[in-house]
């Protein structure tokens, strides 16, 4: 878990999170961080190794928010899933989250998020790995998953905390992590955040 230093230790006055998602947003408010929304408009990479696409499009995230606020830590999130080398961020439709669905079925793969703050200028980065096994399953409850429409914005095409809990046979790490925002990673980047 690489990490580079910039960000403050102690307390932080002001949190921006560069992320349209709301389970990042839920996770935040679960733990008690006070934050603003500031959504970002960038082109994410789509290919490459997972860590350093995660961290990367997370990156590029934050950067994009920090050049429009000042006075706050910037937190840039991105989260995918990869299966070997092969990465799958988010399905453009119901056919490709099908056939996200039925690539992993039955096998292990691993959620990894790219973390990136931004404070004063200095950036600091790390990143977070999951591995989640998903039960062997059929083309009926792929379709019952698709139906829900809960694959939606969804890295993998799925939504552990959802419907998807039906899909998975076990994790190994942060449950959080595959949820959208590795709370421990976060807390190592930024310990003040808990001190606000």
């Amino acid at each position: 878990m690489p990490l580079r230093p910039g960000c403050p230790a102690g307390p932080v006055s002001r949190v921006v999170l560069a992320s349209r998602s709301p389970q990042r947003r839920a996770i935040l408010d679960q733990i008690g961080v006070a934050y603003d929304v500031e959504e970002p408009e960038v082109e994410e990479l789509e290919s490459g190794p997972p860590h350093e696409v995660a961290l990367e499009n997370a990156f590029r995230k934050a950067s994009a928010v920090a050049a429009r606020v000042s006075g706050a830590v910037v937190l840039g999130v991105d989260t995918l899933v990869s299966l070997g080398a092969r990465v799958y961020g988010k399905p453009v439709d119901e056919a490709d989250a099908r056939t996200m669905l039925t690539a992993l079925a039955g096998r292990r793969h691993t959620v990894v998020s790219g973390l990136c703050l931004i404070a004063d200028g200095r950036t600091r980065t790390a990143a977070a790995s999951t591995v989640v096994e998903f039960r062997a399953f059929d083309e009926a409850l792929i379709e019952w998953y698709l139906a829900s429409g809960e694959w939606s914005e969804r890295a993998g095409a799925y939504a552990i905390q959802g419907r998807g809990a039906a899909l998975v046979a076990g994790i190994e790490g942060d449950f959080l992590n595959v949820v959208g925002l590795p709370v421990t990673t976060l807390l190592e980047l930024a310990p003040g955040l808990l001190g606000r």
